[in-house]
């Protein structure tokens, strides 16, 4: 799997993220980590993926709403197959079928929002 990661620039504390979602009322939703076993192909795992969420995604948002435009920006560009803040935030992840889409997509997103830091990698072996 190949991925595309932005930082849109932007501090979000840790600390105020998890107040935010506390303040919210919200619950940990334990994921379905046991399903994981028995997935048996990459797509498969990607179904699951995003049946999942992070549950500090609104709160973060909450605190930098741009945090919002980068998973809209990553959504939005052909092939990406799923989009989702990483931890607490501000850093955002597309993952992408093949390395020719994620170098596109970054490109095209530096190209769009250059103040915004932007990388395209490669998830685990890339196999």
């Amino acid at each position: 799997m190949r991925e595309a990661l932005v930082n849109p620039g932007v501090a979000v504390p840790t600390k105020a993220v998890f107040a935010q979602w506390r303040a919210a009322g919200a619950a940990a939703v334990p994921p379905a980590i046991d399903a994981v076993a028995t997935l048996a192909s990459r797509d498969a795992l990607l179904g699951f993926l995003d049946t999942q969420s992070n549950d500090l995604e609104r709160p973060a948002i909450a605190i930098a709403p741009v945090i919002g435009d980068v998973l809209a920006a990553l959504r939005a560009l052909p092939g990406c197959r799923l989009a989702r803040m990483s931890g607490s935030g501000a850093t955002c992840f597309g993952l992408f079928s093949s390395a020719t889409a994620a170098r596109a997509a970054a490109k095209t997103l530096r190209g769009k929002y250059q103040h915004w830091w932007v990388r395209a990698g490669t998830l685990g072996s890339g196999a």
